[in-house]
This record gives structure tokens, C-alpha cells and sequence, in this order.
């Protein structure tokens, strides 16, 4: 019930195409183990509640080695046997003429109670009694009289058939496989992996009800059975993602998930299904747990990727919810970058954004981590700008070849291929010595460059990577004016570069350097959204001193969201309600105006969980993140805000 086998093809696409670096998968609902089976190429981890379906893992996949001799001959014994002579067994006192016929039933009892003599004997191990055990379930679902799962037997349908057990066909997983019958939330917080993919169950039917008879015979305990359809006792194996506490199960499963990227398989099974299951967890919810992990592409079984600004719901669609773990960092250490809240902005964002501005885009930190279908970055800064098109058009192989020459032709470090001890220095005091007379030339003859050719901002992008915190400075002049810094374009950077390069490329981007208030936003829609990050007004940040940003400045931009507003169009605006002793006075008025049209987010490094009822609640610094439209988390109302405050 549910398995992927017709979807493996499509699976696998996704997962070679978006998860380039998986080499450990980890299945963590795995079933009956027709989704491991296509990555047999990988290291694979399993897991499954139901044991009977755990046994087919090991079976099929087990890294135990078997006698396959051995267990061919006896399945020849089980299928040879008669057992007219023998008792009554447990199988044939309980099930005898439901799902199987009598004679069926006593053979199936004779045949799993020879495997438990063999087993606790010695004479056969863990994997080869797994093979026995589930071939015993194939050979019986075969002739079982039901419409494939135990919940119920046909009473009117005929017996037929013969048991007739069969080898099965292993795969072999050369890089290793681990499997596992455990509870998913609770393995997660032990395994760590590339790739985890999820395909939990989907409505309110427990799948310890749809097979409790190959349980009983996997687990082969001998329980009471009642009832017609003769079930034992199974609440150890009931899953919360079959009640109304999926919703909650799967925040705390994805929350816990230490992967590069999150997988999720889940059905769209149309309006007229998601209304008979409480356990149905709603696309809404899917999104706003998977934004607070990271970037989501949703992707159709038409083997078409469609961002979550253009998605479809059609009835019965197979889907896939691609999530790209933690925030892909800009290679500029930006002031004021949210590369560090970016975990409780993204949460804030709609889930579907056709068209994303950035409207003081900066380090590029927050549209490089947005699922967009076309993303506008913005800023004054025409260095800043003429820097990121570089790095969005050139090849990334290229431009590292670039910048190595440009260190090679100044003489800089290079610590990862030489080390610190080969320029006389070490990690603790950092490069400064050595590089500060090599960075002094190499920082005049960029502020002596006239024409913004590749050069100027190869040359640009170095003397950020070897200057004071990988940061960009410059002065009224126009200079670049950033003394040495204690590091060099290291293997971390060099990383950081190539990660954010492909993803810029990745994206549908325009990069702009106008005046935010020039804008054509005549194409934008009712699922874009225009975002706003400006230099803050009541901090000393270097960018506000040199910009000149001001309360003029901070009063046309409120003006400006108001008219974003009244247009129908979606905003975000970043900014502090108080600093070190300041309150952003015209801010706290704008939003006490507002109250009731917008809305404020409180954001802090330390917030995990929107319980504002702490005596420190109001820190030093109070950053927030203000929209003129609901979100689905807990916020503060505007007069709450200011009264706490």
C-alpha cells in the first residue's frame, strides 16, 4: 500500500539532478524497500516500523552473508512437505479457513515454526531466517484471500492454490547498507546522512491494521487474535502519521533530520480525499515546516520542476518536496547580511513567491536562499552589483583559476596548498604580516582601475577575501579603503564561492543597481513579494554613515511600502525597533498607524519558539521583520509590540 515502484525512475532523476553530493541515502519509512533498492549504488540506510517489512529489508538488502545452497534446499523441504499428519499449530487454531484454508494454515504455522527451531538452534542466521520469513510472505499473499492487505478476507471467495515458496533474488549494496526497525522520529536524532527521503503515510489508515498478519507471523509471538478479522494487539505499532497528530510529528521529524537534503514524497490526493482524513497533513503546513530547514522545490510526477510560486494542485499528482538544508552563505561578509536569521525569516515569507525583490539586496544572503520564479536583486551599490554579475556569468572553475592568478601575480598567501608555516606565520595570529605590503599595492592599483572590466572585479572580489573580515568598504571617494585581514582565499571560501556561484546561476535573476523608487513593479502580482532590507536607522553601521541613510530616507521608504500596500502587492520590511538604548521612533509610530494592517515578527539569535512571556523579552537589540500579510506563526499585534516594549 502506497509503495514508490512505479515512481523509481522519477525518484531517482530528481535526486541525481538536485542532490549532486549524496553518497549516504538514508530511507527513513522505507516500507517494503522499493526505493532503497534503486540506489543500491549508494550507502543506503533503511528503516521501517513494521517488522515484517524490516525482514524483507534484511532479505533483500542485508549485509550479512547467507548460504544460498542452504536455503534453496529448504524451501524445497517446505514445499514438499506434508503436513496432513501433523497437529494443529497456532496458525491453523487461529486463521484456519479466513484468509487461508485450513491445510494452508497449517502449513504456514509448521513452516515459521521451523524457522524459529532453526534459528534459535544455530542452524541458519539472522539474514537467512529473514529469507525464509519473507519468502514465506510472498508465497502466501499469493493465494491469501484478500484485495491485497489483511484487513479483511473475502468470506465468498474460494480457496486456491498451493504454497509455494521461492528463492529470492538479493541485491547487493557494495558501499554497505544499515537497516533499522525503529521508531523514524526518534532515529532520526541519531543518524546523520545526505540524503533523507520521506514517504510517510498519507491518510488516517494504519498500516499496522492493512498487514497485522504478516506482523504476527514476522514476529511470531503467538498473540491472541479477536475479531473477524482476527487482528492482535498492535498499539506499539501505531503511527501518529495516521491521526491527527501528523502534523506535529512531522514538524518534530524534519526538525531533527541532520541531512544535506530532505525528500518528501506526498500524494496529492485531491480536495474530496484530504476532507475524509484527519491525519492529512495540508500543503500549507508541509511548506511552513520544510522553510524553517531550508530552500523547497516542489516537483510533479511529469518530470516537470515547478518552484512553489507556480504551483499546481491537480488531482491525484504524485509530488516530490525537495528541500535544500541550512542557508547557502554569500562569500561577502556583508554588513548587516541575514545570512544568521535566515532559519526564522524564510518561515515569514509566503510559500508561493512568483517574482522576488530585494530591494537593498547587498550581500545577496537573503534572495539567494528564496524559491522564486524569477528573483530581483537591487542595490545602490554599482560595484557591489557589477561584482555578483560576474560571478552569475562566469564559470566557477574560471573565476577560481582568475583569482589564483591575481594571488600568484601579488605574491599573496596561499594556504591551502602551502600551509601557515611556509610564510612564517600561524593559524591563532593569521596572515596579516605577511600579506599587508602585497594587499597595500594590490588595494592601489584597484582604486586606480578606471574601466569595470572582468579584471576590476576579479581584482575586487580578492581584496575582500584578503581584507579586515572578508568585508566591503568604501570611502566618500569611492575607494576601496578595507586594511589587511588576518585570513586568504582559503578551501572554506573557495567552497562558500562555488556553492553560491552555482545557485546564483541556478536562478532566474535580474541584478539592477537604480533607485529602489524607480522600479517597474507594473508586472509584479498578488504572489510576488517585495522585500526591504535598508541600512538601519538608529544603528552605526559603516554602510549608514557613508549612505547617508536618514529619517527622510527611513520616512519616503515607509511611504513607499504604504503605496506597495494599497496596490494589492505583498511586503517585508527588516528592520530594529530599538538598539543599545534607541528606539526607532518614526518606525514604532508607523506601525502603531498600521496596526491591525501590518504585521511584527519579532527575530532574535536566540529565538526558537514565539513565547514572548520571558522577563528579557525586550533585549538590547530588538530586530523584526514587519509584513502586510499573515503568516502562519505566532506574532506580536503592533500595540502589544509597543506596550511590552
Amino acid at each position: 500500500m502506497g509503495n514508490k515502484y512505479k515512481l523509481l525512475s522519477y525518484i531517482r532523476e530528481v535526486v541525481d539532478k538536485e542532490c549532486p553530493e549524496t553518497e549516504l541515502f538514508f530511507d527513513v519509512f522505507a516500507g517494503t524497500g522499493a526505493v532503497a533498492s534503486e540506489f543500491s549504488d549508494k550507502k543506503v540506510i533503511t528503516n521501517e516500523l513494521l517488522y515484517s517489512n524490516y525482514l524483507a529489508h534484511v532479505a533483500f538488502f542485508g549485509a550479512e552473508k547467507y548460504d544460498a545452497r542452504k536455503v534453496r534446499l529448504l524451501i524445497d523441504a517446505y514445499n514438499a512437505y506434508d503436513v496432513s499428519g501433523e497437529p494443529d499449530n497456532y496458525m491453523s487454531v487461529n486463521f484456519a479457513d479466513t484468509y487461508f484454508s485450513s491445510a494452508v494454515c497449517k502449513k504456514i504455522g509448521f513452516i515459521r515454526e521451523d524457522i524459529e527451531r532453526l534459528y534459535r538452534a544455530k542452524e541458519i542466521n539472522f539474514r537467512e531466517r529473514a529469507m525464509l520469513v519473507t519468502s514465506l510472505f510472498y508465497a502466501l499473499d499469493k493465494i491469501a484471500k484478500t484485495v491485497g492487505h489483511y484487513d479483511a478476507y473475502r468470506k465468498t471467495a474460494e480457496f486456491s492454490g498451493n504454497l509455494q515458496l521461492k528463492m529470492l533474488k538479493t541485491i547487493e549494496f557494495k558501499k554497505g547498507i544499515v537497516c533499522y526497525n525503529e521508531d523514524a522520529n526518534l532515529l532520526v536524532k541519531r543518524v546523520k546522512a545526505d540524503a533523507a527521503y520521506l514517504d510517510p503515510p498519507y491518510n488516517s489508515r494504519q498500516y499496522s491494521d492493512a498487514y497485522h498478519l504478516l506482523e504476527n507471523i514476522a514476529k511470531w509471538e503467538k498473540p491472541k487474535v479477536f475479531g473477524t478479522a482476527k487482528k492482535m494487539e498492535r498499539k506499539d505499532q501505531k503511527s501518529d502519521y495516521c491521526t491527527n497528530k501528523a502534523t506535529q510529528a512531522f514538524a518534530d521529524l524534519i526538525e531533527n533530520i541532520a541531512a544535506k537534503y530532505i525528500i518528501l514524497s506526498y500524494n496529492n490526493t485531491g480536495s474530496k480525499a484530504d476532507g475524509r482524513s484527519n491525519a492529512r497533513i495540508a500543503d500549507e503546513d508541509i511548506m511552513r515546516i520544510l522553510l524553517k530547514k531550508g530552500r523547497v522545490k516542489v516537483f510533479s510526477t511529469g518530470y516537470k520542476a515547478f518552484t512553489t510560486g507556480k504551483s499546481k494542485n491537480e488531482e491525484n499528482e504524485e509530488r516530490l518536496f525537495l528541500c535544500t538544508c541550512g542557508a547557502l552563505a554569500s562569500p561577502l561578509n556583508y554588513t548587516g547580511g541575514k545570512y544568521k536569521l535566515i532559519k526564522q525569516i524564510r518561515p515569514l515569507f509566503p510559500a508561493q513567491i512568483d517574482t522576488f525583490v530585494d530591494l537593498f539586496a547587498g550581500g545577496f544572503n537573503v534572495g539567494i536562499n528564496i524559491e522564486a520564479g524569477l528573483t530581483i536583486y537591487n542595490d545602490s551599490n554599482a560595484k557591489l552589483i557589477g561584482l555578483f554579475k560576474l560571478l552569475k556569468e562566469m564559470p566557477e572553475d574560471e573565476t577560481i583559476r582568475r583569482i589564483e592568478e591575481i594571488i600568484k601575480e601579488y605574491g599573496l598567501s596561499d594556504v591551502s596548498r602551502f600551509g601557515y608555516e611556509y610564510y612564517g606565520c600561524n593559524s591563532s595570529n593569521g596572515l596579516a604580516s605577511y600579506n599587508k605590503d602585497k594587499y597595500l599595492r594590490l588595494r592601489a592599483d584597484f582604486n586606480l582601475q578606471k574601466e569595470k572590466d572582468e579584471r576590476y572585479y576579479l581584482l575586487l572580489f580578492v581584496l575582500i577575501m584578503f581584507g579586515f573580515n572578508n568585508q566591503i568598504r568604501f570611502n566618500r571617494n569611492g575607494k576601496f579603503n578595507l586594511p589587511v585581514g588576518k585570513r586568504d582565499f582559503n578551501v572554506n571560501l573557495r567552497k562558500k564561492l562555488r556553492r553560491f556561484s552555482a545557485r546564483l546561476k541556478e536562478q532566474k535573476a535580474l541584478l539592477l543597481n537604480e533607485d529602489y523608487r524607480k522600479l517597474d513593479i507594473s508586472g509584479l502580482t498578488g504572489n510576488s513579494l517585495i522585500y526591504a532590507d535598508p541600512p538601519y536607522l538608529i544603528t552605526l553601521a559603516g554602510y549608514n554613515e557613508q549612505g547617508g541613510w536618514n529619517e527622510k530616507k527611513e520616512a519616503e521608504l515607509l511611504e513607499y511600502l504604504d503605496h506597495i500596500d494599497q496596490k494589492g502587492l505583498r511586503f517585508a520590511l527588516s528592520n530594529v525597533l530599538r538598539h543599545k538604548g534607541k528606539e526607532n521612533r518614526l518606525l514604532l509610530d508607523w506601525t502603531q498607524k498600521n496596526a491591525g494592517r501590518y504585521f511584527v515578527h519579532l527575530l532574535d539569535y536566540g529565538y526558537s519558539n514565539a513565547n514572548y512571556q520571558t522577563k528579557d523579552e525586550v533585549g538590547d537589540t530588538k530586530e523584526v521583520l514587519i509584513t502586510n500579510y499573515a503568516t502562519g506563526r505566532l506574532s506580536l499585534s503592533d500595540g502589544a509590540l509597543l506596550k511590552r516594549a
